[in-house]
């Protein structure tokens, strides 16, 4: 089974339901209309489903490889990855100043959907390189947009993220890459950077590595984090590239899955020092990178939602061909036997999957539409109401999205039965390759921690609960419609809806005296959140579909097996730290 792009349906979702066409006709991106981006990805499923799609079958046997510290990617991604360049994909949201296109970054947002749906690890390079280019834009000096912008955006050269160190994972305080200043501007930076994503490859001529290092006189914590411009290659003053630069891939990483794309283990200044370039202010580095990895948690998000969508495809397909057993009232000729699609438990899990996978688009469309909305709205109100939304979104586009990914990748192994557990099937590989999702850029418990502690008081509580209330204007749109099978949905989201709603309350009233009774809570506060506003965006297009039957029923089947359940959500989120903390420290020992 390959790869489709669902062109249909991220299209309606992403012009309709998130809101982009609401852009468009306000005089924003006026040339994004409805026919230009369904067009754009229809192109771009031709070139997923020809090209990118039938990498995957070689990754697990013809991993990338590391030799004197080059590293080969796995075969054809070298070829695929031209393709993708000559088609001028990189450049869709990029910056006409520096030969992108300037359309909507929720445009690209779908278009990593398709690639990632396609193949993962092959979409993780494009990712990192659309990350390096929101952080250059937003911070970097006029020269180095000059220099290095336009071939990012083309993709001719690709940027990774450097953060974690061997002895610190998600804890930034204990990074210890140290960055020296020389008597030319630049910077020698040395230390050791692990996990990082197409580190190394031979997919591109240049690498642009945003490494984040502690400067000689730094105050200690985050506060005296830097970011700096570390390129593989020296790029000179006309622009073509130098000698190489001292930074070497000396590993990769063995993993659960994603074998096509290199995790390599960075070295910074083994002969003596990397050249590298401040990005921003001196000890404000994080401040940088964050524009960067929130760029990163939303289309992680989006790989979330990609491999949703692939375990479904395949599932589909498996379900449909493989006869076992007779459904009820079967008029099959005795010893014959029916598709497993026909039994009910098996649409349930194929339903499933298939809702998952579309409430988590809706949540990370949504969430991107909200980015162009704060990046090109025509008042300071317009971008700051959209930064708000896209604030209060993004950790659960990351994690909600993410944990979907891996529910609905299981849930594919489980209608495979005993093939599913059996690699020459294919299920399996989504399943491994979907569990890093939920750990990159910050775990999904972090962005739990982030939802509450930082997300929900932003404008006193003022952001989350004008989100409520437009949830709460969905349930009122599907009642007052008198479609029965919308009343049902109606009914169950505002189940789930008042259960949000208590929880939020409870959060906002103890998370300035009691924040380790809101931190023991946040990550089933996040799963109820995120399932809410899935069924609010189903519900949205169910509302919007003109009386078509498919997003009726989705909606429906979403609202009854999983937003109205999330209900029962709200007492662990509210359970506070009681049997959590000190109390369990004996049944924790070792």
């Amino acid at each position: 089974m390959s790869y489709r792009a669902p062109v249909k349906d991220m299209a309606f979702m992403l012009n309709d339901v998130a809101g982009l066409q609401s852009l468009v006709s306000s005089g924003l991106y006026e040339e994004a209309t409805p026919d230009l981006i369904e067009a754009v990805l229809e192109e771009a499923g031709k070139l997923a489903e020809n090209v990118i799609a039938p990498l995957n079958d070689g990754v697990d046997a013809n991993p990338a490889k590391l030799k004197d510290k080059e590293v080969t990617t796995s075969p054809g991604f070298a070829d695929a990855y031209r393709q993708w360049v000559e088609g001028g994909w990189g450049a869709i949201a990029g910056s006409g100043d520096y030969g992108g296109q300037g359309l909507p970054m929720a445009l690209a947002a779908a278009l990593q959907e398709i690639w990632n749906g396609a193949s993962l690890s092959f979409g993780l390079c494009p990712i990192l390189s659309q990350g390096a280019v929101e952080a250059l834009s937003a911070h970097g000096t006029d020269e180095q947009r000059e220099k290095y912008l336009t071939k990012l955006i083309s993709g001719e050269w690709t940027g990774t993220m450097n953060l974690t160190e061997p002895q610190a994972g998600s804890d930034l305080n204990a990074l210890k890459t140290k960055a020296v200043p020389q008597e030319d501007g630049s910077y020698l930076i040395t230390g050791t950077k692990i996990y990082i994503t197409y580190g190394e490859h031979d997919m591109a001529e240049n690498i642009i590595h945003l490494v984040l290092a502690r400067l000689p006189d730094a105050p200690a914590g985050t506060k005296g984090i830097s970011l700096f411009l570390v390129p593989k290659y020296l790029v000179n003053e006309d622009g073509s590239l130098g000698e190489r630069n001292d930074v070497e891939c000396i590993g990769l990483e063995e993993k659960l899955g994603i074998h096509g794309s290199p995790t390599c283990v960075m070295a910074y200044g083994e002969k003596g020092g990397a050249k590298g370039y401040l990005i921003g202010q001196e000890n404000r580095g994080l401040n940088c990178m964050f524009t960067m990895m929130n760029n990163a948690r939303l289309l992680v998000g989006i790989q979330g939602v990609a491999v949703a969508e692939r375990a479904y495809q395949h599932a589909l397909a498996y379900a449909k061909d493989r006869k076992q057993g007779r459904k009820v009232g079967s008029q099959l000729a005795p010893g014959e036997m029916d598709p497993i699609i026909d039994h009910a438990d098996v649409r349930r899990m194929l339903m499933s999957m298939k809702s998952l996978a579309a409430a988590a688009r809706g949540i990370c469309y949504a969430n991107a539409v909200a980015i162009d909305r704060s990046h090109k709205g025509k008042s300071e109100e317009e971008k700051a109401a959209g930064k708000a939304r896209a604030d209060l979104l993004t950790p659960i586009a990351k994690a909600w999205s993410t944990d979907a990914g891996v529910e609905a990748a299981s849930i594919g192994v489980q209608v495979h039965g005993g093939m599913g557990f059996i690699e020459e099937t294919g299920a399996a590989r989504f399943y491994r390759d979907a569990r890093i999702l939920p750990i990159y850029e910050g775990t999904n418990g972090i962005q739990a921690i982030d939802l509450v502690t930082r997300k929900l008081p932003l404008g006193n509580g003022e952001v989350v609960k004008a989100y409520l209330d437009e949830i709460a204007e969905s349930v009122e749109k599907a009642r007052a419609s008198n479609d029965p099978d919308l009343g049902i949905v109606a009914d169950r989201l505002e189940e789930g809806l008042s259960g949000l709603e208590e929880a939020t309350d409870w959060m906002l009233a103890r998370l300035k005296d009691a924040p380790n009774d809101c931190l023991a809570g946040a990550s089933p506060y996040l799963k109820l959140f995120g399932t809410v506003a899935g069924g609010h965006y189903l519900t949205r297009a169910a509302l919007l579909a003109s009386g078509e039957e498919g997003p009726k029923v989705l909606a429906r089947f979403f609202a009854e097996n999983f937003a109205g359940p999330a209900k029962g959500l709200v007492s662990a989120a509210i359970a506070g730290e009681s049997a959590l903390m000190d109390r369990a420290d004996s049944l924790l020992e070792a």
